[in-house]
């Protein structure tokens, strides 16, 4: 029997609807029409889920998302536009705060690590200390101990 996959459906309605994939590496892709496509991730994968939606007077919604997902059989979490849901390992919305776990994927990047390679608890400790308001995530961390605190050995 084939692993389930997580699916996640894309949406791009330009200036109203934006829905991507931030980091993250899909087994599968399907476009259904030019504005809608569905990514597939194996089990265990994770990715980072990007929606933002605006109406005529700006943004009504900003939000990341870093989900882990999961085997056949295991616990989740639903979180809209993703089938069957996952280990959410980070939930933030709010522009200001989206920017700021953008800018920590880049940190992750810049330190020659893959956002996928990073452990889980990782992504975990950045939510917390952006949920308690803590605006400098890293101080005087630097890029080695970014590699040392981010990294999870794959």
């Amino acid at each position: 029997m084939p692993p389930r996959l997580t699916h996640v459906e894309l949406t791009w309605v330009e200036k109203k609807i934006e829905h991507w994939i931030r980091f993250g590496h899909p087994v599968h892709d399907q476009i259904i029409d030019r504005r809608r496509r569905v990514v597939s991730f194996a089990p265990g994968s994770i990715f980072a889920f990007v929606r933002w939606a605006s109406n005529d007077f700006g943004t009504v919604i900003s939000r990341i998302d870093i989900v882990r997902t999961v085997n056949e059989g295991e616990a989740y979490q639903t979180l809209p536009f993703v089938r069957p849901g996952g280990d959410i390992l980070l939930k933030i919305d709010g522009w200001p705060k989206v920017e700021r776990v953008l800018q920590s994927i880049d940190a992750v990047e810049a330190a020659g690590i893959d956002p996928v390679a990073a452990a889980p608890d990782h992504w975990r400790h950045v939510h917390n200390r952006l949920t308690a308001g803590h605006e400098e995530l890293w101080g005087k961390l630097g890029d080695d101990g970014l590699r040392k605190a981010a990294y999870r050995g794959r």
